[in-house]
């Protein structure tokens, strides 16, 4: 039987001491980015164990048309894109759908974006030590497109913190980074709620809840 997290909070606090562990203090708060909707209560824990600052990176996985959980791609802000080569040279059918699949994608990146961040000032992440997080990582698309947008955004530093991946991706991504940190590295992932006690979905509200308490507990901080 495999490990498995109670909730997100909990794989959030326990993945927080690790990076803790891993990287040190930080010489300067780190910004943390959850990637929604899942990613971001587990950001939550993280940011508040290695004193960070939390903010969201908007990304959508581009799912195979009847099985949406099978990646075919990623999409990100600013037009940012990436296709998972191996597996729509396998699939003909949805190579041909991918276009329009990941324009559907796309058009989703910019609402959730005018939702999630509201007033929230643009993204700055030029020169900082930014953490991206999420829930697990089976095919690693949507945090390749994430990886590309930090990158594309100048980050000074950048490290991947996640609960699980899947052994291959991890090492995939770690390569593409500075640092990757993650509690478990199973040889296969079907679907990352397999680690989790209690996965049920998170909606829209609680991603702004958990962005709204953290700058109401930064306010009260100033």
């Amino acid at each position: 039987m495999h490990q498995c997290f109670r909730d997100r909070q909990a794989a959030g606090r326990a993945l927080g001491a690790e990076v803790s562990r891993r990287l040190g203090p930080f010489s300067v708060p780190p910004l943390v980015l959850g990637l929604p909707r899942g990613g971001v209560p587990v950001a939550a824990e993280v940011a508040r164990a290695v004193g960070g600052e939390l903010d969201v990176l908007v990304v959508r996985k581009v799912g195979v048309p009847g099985d949406p959980e099978l990646a075919m791609g990623a999409v990100g802000p600013g037009g940012i894109e990436v296709r998972n080569a191996e597996l729509l040279q396998s699939l003909p059918a949805a190579a041909a759908a991918f276009g329009a699949a990941a324009a559907a994608e796309a058009a989703e990146v910019t609402r959730r974006e005018r939702m999630f961040r509201g007033a929230r000032p643009a993204l700055r992440l030029a020169g900082r030590d930014v953490v991206l997080v999420d829930d697990g990582v089976a095919t690693g698309a949507t945090l390749r497109a994430a990886i590309r947008a930090a990158r594309g955004l100048k980050a000074g530093s950048l490290t991947v913190a996640v609960p699980v991946a899947t052994r291959a991706t991890a090492a995939q991504l770690g390569r593409e980074v500075d640092a990757f940190v993650c509690l478990a590295t199973p040889a296969e992932l079907h679907a990352v709620g397999e680690w989790y006690r209690d996965f049920r979905p998170v909606e829209d509200e609680a991603v702004c809840a958990v962005l709204g308490a953290t700058e109401s507990a930064a306010a009260a901080r100033a």
